[in-house]
């Protein structure tokens, strides 16, 4: 392969990068999709990809920044970034990715819950803990399975997508042609869509912590801009291909009770008898894969600086008691916390997040590209 085909391939690996971060179970569910886009009429047509593009400015200037100054870890990222106001801003950042850290596993331990008890009529409270019980198994003993399978997993799970919604929006059009109709006869308060999509987007900002380690796969600054350009066509088409889904529905008064939209979709939908156990199979991975990931990356957070203090030959053990207990711990603050339900906590706890990343975010990244003026005058 030459070096200008492993620079392509660089750039588009890490453009899917963005989207297997911000797809997750919430998204497969159609839960966020519905909360903060279908809710608001006409607009969720446009509003997605206002949203993605608000993400890949920001995103673009995170990896960007990331590459030209040569850091590479969220932490000296962040000391970088903030520069004389780190101590207060750092710190503060990680206070917002310990919250994402309890939310995220929380919304997957929640959506396969709600997807499991759809399928099967199970209590939603036994059907939180079997994925919670399952969760906690493979974060002790599968996290590198799981990590060897994510990419194959996420082709998978798009894939699963495109079969599911595809042939569901064909054979609703004439429904979605009717809702459109409908959305534009009597559109809701477009300042009211704006603001969801606002929120979406930036509790998305938290994902900065992510991206910085790629950004050293970048030959120049300048490549983030044609990654996070083609990560912001794919996540956007993805978005408003769910929205379309979720429009040949929404004419059902009772798709406003589901939490999990996109199954509800199916079984009004053509193909239910193959589509349906597809599709929840395809949620629960997703839920599973992401919350593991999750836990996992707390379990090593919590136990990182505890093991420092360990005799040396005793960190080589690859499974410590104490890396189950803080597990078993997290699953359980996870659990409790999915007890809330998928749809409160995708309408308020995502939300919140959007409030924390404001101040920390969001108002900091813009006050620094007006002072350095996007990055290109050295501040003192």
């Amino acid at each position: 392969m030459n070096k200008q085909a492993k620079t392509s391939s660089m750039i588009l690996g890490i453009a899917f990068v963005w989207f297997t971060t911000h797809f997750g179970g919430g998204f497969a569910s159609g839960a966020q999709i519905y909360t903060y886009y279908v809710k608001y009429g006409i607009w969720c047509l446009l509003m997605p990809v206002l949203a993605m593009l608000y993400n890949a400015v920001f995103f673009v200037y995170c990896l960007r920044f990331a590459r030209k100054h040569e850091v590479y870890d969220y932490r000296s990222y962040n000391n970088a970034f903030y520069g004389r106001f780190a101590p207060i801003f750092s710190n503060l950042f990680e206070v917002l990715y310990l919250c994402v850290m309890c939310v995220a596993p929380a919304v997957a331990f929640a959506t396969g819950g709600a997807t499991l008890s759809t399928l099967t009529g199970l209590p939603y409270l036994l059907c939180t803990l079997l994925i919670g019980a399952f969760i906690f198994i493979v974060a002790i003993f599968g996290t590198d399975l799981v990590r060897k399978v994510a990419s194959v997993l996420s082709v998978c799970i798009i894939a699963g997508l495109l079969v599911v919604y595809i042939p569901n929006i064909i054979a609703g059009s004439g429904a979605i042609a009717q809702t459109v109709h409908a959305m534009t006869a009597q559109p809701a308060p477009f300042g009211k869509a704006l603001y969801a999509a606002f929120l979406y987007g930036t509790f998305q900002l938290a994902n900065v912590a992510v991206f910085v380690q790629h950004a050293k796969s970048f030959e120049k600054p300048n490549d983030a801009v044609k990654s996070m350009g083609i990560g912001w066509i794919i996540n956007a088409l993805l978005m408003v291909m769910v929205v379309l889904g979720l429009l040949s529905v929404c004419s059902n008064p009772d798709i406003v009770n589901q939490s999990v939209p996109t199954l509800f979709m199916v079984q009004n939908g053509v193909g239910n008898n193959v589509l349906t156990p597809l599709i929840s199979i395809l949620i629960i991975l997703g839920a599973v894969s992401t919350a593991v990931n999750m836990v996992a990356a707390m379990v090593k957070r919590i136990c990182s600086g505890l093991e420092k203090s360990r005799p040396q030959q005793m960190q080589g053990r690859k499974i410590t008691s104490r890396q189950i207990a803080v597990a078993l711990i997290c699953c359980a603050v996870d659990f409790g916390i999915a007890q809330f339900g998928l749809l409160t906590l995708i309408q308020k706890a995502y939300s919140a997040l959007a409030y924390l990343a404001i101040p920390v975010i969001l108002i900091p990244y813009i006050v620094h590209m007006i002072a350095t003026r996007f990055d290109t005058k050295q501040v003192k």
